[in-house]
């Protein structure tokens, strides 16, 4: 499966299938809460929110991949992510494109 963030894939022709999407919501538990909440006070990386963020893109790019391999795709063209905060602790990431099929 090619994945890109361009129009479309060098040398390639290719045919749009549709939009595909995948989504998830994660969070973190409350001890690790706490601890990210004391280390606003010196600064710094919050390790266990990159941590879950890194997780959660991989798994909704999983999601969209499988959504695009039972269209029959090749590739997902113009990709985007978005996040947001659901409530204090979790946030959905969402990844979105185009599923393309090589001419």
């Amino acid at each position: 499966m090619i994945l890109v963030n361009t129009d479309g894939i060098a040398g390639k022709e290719i045919e749009a299938l549709g939009i595909v999407k995948g989504s998830t919501v994660q969070s973190r538990h409350l001890g690790k809460d706490i601890m990210s909440g004391l280390k606003t006070l010196v600064g710094g990386e919050i390790t266990a929110y990159a941590d879950m963020l890194n997780k959660a893109r991989a798994m909704a790019t999983k999601r969209m991949v499988q959504e695009a391999e039972a269209l029959g795709a090749d590739g997902v063209v113009c990709i985007r992510y978005s996040s947001s905060s659901v409530m204090q602790g979790s946030a959905e990431v969402i990844v979105y494109g185009t599923a393309v099929k090589i001419k």
